[in-house]
């Protein structure tokens, strides 16, 4: 990583304050020698003061400077963690979503916080990016991958809208079992126009649209 650009050094401080007292001994040779022992000590104290609040600015840097190590670490190694969970039960969602294949997170690049990531294949295939998959399996994807997210951390509801609009008969249902297998820790609101879909609900709202005129 590199390092933090913070200012540590101060010492043009203590030149422009040294410049300043001079200055102010060079207009005070009209002054008796007890005012100019009066100014004199002002002016070292003004620098004392000075040194020690840089001291005390040092001190923070380095108090922060240890505390973003610190973070950072911490966050790598938790990302690193997730990842791997995610990636597990990612591999299982996509397994049951698609009937087989194979399903991988890997990370494009050394660096975890910004590395870019590839996703699995279904059957039959060996696509070596998610561009290259049809709608339906994009969106099973997309779906597998959320899903193993859920069941790592379960959210109590989740809304799907018209998620099995692009998947033929046979995807709906391996969708909407894995919905009702899932619907233990989650409650699925799930808005469709598939019959499919429709028959694993446990309950059903119909909404019709005013016809025009």
């Amino acid at each position: 990583q590199p390092p933090i650009p913070v200012v540590t050094d101060f010492s043009f401080y203590l030149l422009d304050m040294n410049c300043r007292i001079v200055d102010i001994l060079q207009h005070s040779l009209l002054f008796d020698n007890g005012s100019l022992y009066v100014i004199v000590y002002i002016a070292q104290e003004a620098i004392r003061l000075a040194e020690a609040q840089m001291q005390d600015l040092r001190q923070a840097i380095e108090t922060l400077e240890a505390a973003i190590r610190r973070i950072d670490a911490e966050t790598r190694a938790r990302m690193r963690e997730t990842f791997d969970k995610v990636n597990e039960k990612f591999n299982d969602t996509f397994r049951g979503l698609f009937g087989g294949g194979r399903a991988a997170l890997r990370m494009e690049g050394d660096e975890i916080l910004s590395a870019g990531v590839k996703f699995g294949q279904p059957p039959g295939k060996r696509n070596q990016t998610v561009r290259l998959l049809s709608g339906g399996e994009q969106a099973l994807t997309a779906t597998a991958l959320v899903f193993a997210m859920f069941k790592l951390n379960p959210a109590p509801f989740c809304l799907l809208d018209e998620v099995d609009a692009p998947l033929d008969e046979a995807n709906q249902g391996r969708l909407a079992r894995l919905c009702t297998e899932m619907s233990v820790d989650t409650q699925f609101l799930i808005i469709t126009h598939h019959r499919v879909t429709m028959e694993y609900a446990k309950a059903l709202i119909g909404v019709t649209m005013r016809e025009p005129g």
